[in-house]
């Protein structure tokens, strides 16, 4: 049997596109921190596990590693992680591709974006409230139907009884007591889940997601640190999903067990090659229902990506006209006829690959 069906009980595109959420939102990492700052503390820091499924792929499989590549190389801007953005009458600046997670191979820069960032007299990132934990509550407490039930719903009242030992299994080995969350939504359960545990214990011990480190390196030398969302933008979007998206997402995450470090680690090799076109081609050829799931796919890319994608745009351009700017957000939103790289050419600017 070919190494790639390690995935052999194959799950929903759900499970993925969760997992995949967890480098669109970059909000979750605080969400991450509050949830296990609510159960009991992990004594060490598991060791980080997981295959590179593209390899397998490549070596097993190699007419369909033929077939994600050609369509990774369809894909418009899918391939680099640093751009130059130039403007008549504006000082250049700069677009970086992040991943929301603290594993040391995406936290240490290229290079050239170190160039660029050191070299910036503006830090923009997703939302400068994930620096403030009191703005972030006072955020999270303005509109408390986004993340929980207010109603008499409990997570556990979705559930069939297997799925619902199953989900509280999962928060038990998490650190988490199930009754605790019991009225949280779906969604932010799944943050805990679709995260390999060695990434969990580093968040939980403080390590910053690379934006994070980011925001924090920029105010440590004097830079201004900028924002293009709120948190309120950022919860609306995951929670304006269906419900039983979210329920189906949840389960299917949990019964990829210990895939999801396959997954993840997939995912940052993908992501220091720079192929971040070659993300979605690779996992939907490889995860469950991926090729049947076109529909369920262009509503998550068209909620969670393409709308905040013109959110954006509209924030960065007078940060943008001050010039001499490093904006890094997820790598996800770049590529793509309707990702931040075009979007930035429709809006005049002039955008090149920085090698």
């Amino acid at each position: 049997m070919k190494r790639v069906i390690i995935i052999a009980d194959r799950t929903a595109l759900a499970s993925l596109k969760l997992l995949v959420a967890l480098n669109v939102l970059f909000f979750l990492s605080f969400l991450v921190i509050a949830l296990l700052a609510a159960g009991k503390a992990r004594a060490e820091t598991p060791v980080c596990a997981g295959a590179d499924m593209l390899s397998a792929l490549q070596k097993d499989d190699p007419a369909t590693y033929r077939k994600i590549e050609t369509e990774a190389a369809a894909t418009l801007n899918g391939r680099g992680l640093l751009w130059k953005l130039e403007k008549a009458g504006e000082r250049p600046s700069f677009l970086f591709g992040t991943m929301h997670m603290t594993d040391p191979r995406v936290t240490t820069l290229p290079p050239a974006a170190q160039k660029a960032f050191d070299a910036a007299d503006t830090v923009v990132i997703e939302t400068t409230e994930v620096l403030d934990q009191q703005k972030m509550m006072a955020a999270f407490l303005k509109e408390p139907e986004l993340m929980m039930f207010t109603d008499s719903t409990t997570l556990s009242s979705l559930l069939s009884p297997d799925d619902a030992a199953a989900v509280n299994k999962a928060l038990d080995a998490r650190g988490i007591p199930p009754a605790s969350v019991a009225k949280m939504k779906p969604w932010m359960l799944s943050t805990m889940v679709a995260l390999p545990a060695c990434e969990l214990a580093r968040q939980a011990g403080g390590a910053p997601v690379l934006d994070i480190k980011l925001a924090q390196d920029a105010k440590a030398s004097g830079k201004a640190v900028d924002g293009l969302e709120t948190v309120a933008d950022q919860l609306r979007a995951m929670a304006s999903l269906p419900l039983a998206f979210h329920m189906k997402g949840l389960v299917d995450t949990l019964k990829l067990g210990n895939r999801v470090n396959d997954v993840n680690e997939t995912m940052i090799v993908l992501y220091q090659r720079g192929d971040i076109g070659m993300l979605w081609p690779l996992f939907r050829a490889v995860l469950p229902g991926g090729e049947d799931d076109s529909a369920g796919y262009a509503a998550f890319e068209e909620t969670m990506i393409t709308r905040r994608n013109k959110v954006m745009i509209d924030h960065a351009g007078p940060i943008l006209a001050k010039g001499n700017a490093f904006m890094a957000v997820g790598a996800l939103h770049l590529p793509g006829a309707e990702g931040l790289v075009e979007d930035f050419r429709k809006a005049g600017y002039t955008v090149t690959a920085v090698d």
